[in-house]
């Protein structure tokens, strides 16, 4: 065999490897490609299509997803100040209350009708917001949570309109400044139940009572104390600390002949009453 003759044969199979190896490059190749400069935006629309809302999506550890952060839909306003969400589950809000309609230890109270319609009218039937503070649940098992329509923070909105008071529960008291102002602005303008519901002579300021002296039988009992942070705590007689509690009016400590009385004068409810 001669040299030329060689070469090509070498050349012959060279090109005859290359032909086989397209060839087979070719029934490998994927049926629909995705270029990598639309893989991202390929990821992003996935992302997307798994949560339609555009929020953030939380994820307990067993799995199951949070209402928190996510939009809920509002299925029913059970009164004022509670609702229930897809799913059956109750939403107690935080940091307000307003009177009691569905209490069966207690009567309808006034302006407790006008606060449930109100919450209806803002509320129900909507998607919502929910954001957690401290605590998870009350002993109802009800959620606890600030609830938004939008940018509106309904627990706050009820309280400026006049259809709950301020009370704010320890820990969860991240928006209690913006509560308690609120509160003060519809009391002084008579807004909703603070012109509804006047106070009654029972719960008329109390007199003024020296420190040392206890009140009379049957007149203000309730007892509003200044703790050492300066928190306004009162104490009912059944609490756990009202027989210590002592009242110094000096400090700015003061007794309340009712619970509405002593909330609206700024003071929330001791933790150990039952």
């Amino acid at each position: 065999m001669t040299f030329e003759t060689k070469n090509f044969l070498i050349a012959a199979g060279m090109i005859l490897a290359l032909v086989i190896g397209v060839r087979i490059g070719k029934g490998s190749k994927p049926s629909n490609p995705v270029p990598l400069g639309n893989l991202g935006a390929s990821v992003a629309t996935e992302s997307i299509l798994e949560n339609k809302s555009g929020l953030p999506s939380p994820r307990s550890t067993d799995g199951k997803s949070e209402p928190d952060g996510e939009l809920v839909k509002v299925l029913r306003v059970i009164d004022g100040d509670t609702i229930e969400i897809e799913g059956g589950q109750r939403v107690r809000y935080i940091g307000i209350d307003t009177p009691e309609t569905v209490d069966p230890r207690k009567p309808v109270q006034c302006f407790g009708v006008e606060a449930s319609k109100k919450n209806k009218e803002m509320i129900e039937g909507k998607m919502a917001r929910l954001e957690k503070d401290i605590t998870d649940r009350d002993k109802y098992n009800r959620l606890l949570r600030y609830v938004w329509v939008g940018d509106t923070l309904v627990n706050l909105e009820l309280v400026k309109q006049g259809f709950a008071h301020s009370y704010s529960y320890p820990p969860d008291v991240k928006y209690q400044e913006q509560f308690v102002a609120a509160e003060r602005e519809a009391r002084e303008a008579k807004r909703g139940l603070w012109t509804a519901c006047p106070l009654t002579p029972e719960q008329s300021p109390a007199p003024s009572v020296s420190p040392a002296s206890a009140p009379e039988p049957n007149s203000c009992l309730i007892k509003g104390n200044i703790s050492a942070g300066g928190e306004k705590i009162y104490h009912l007689p059944e609490c756990g600390s009202y027989a210590k509690t002592q009242i110094d009016e000096s400090r700015g400590e003061s007794w309340f002949c009712s619970e509405t009385e002593a909330r609206a004068a700024g003071w929330r409810r001791a933790l150990n009453c039952p």
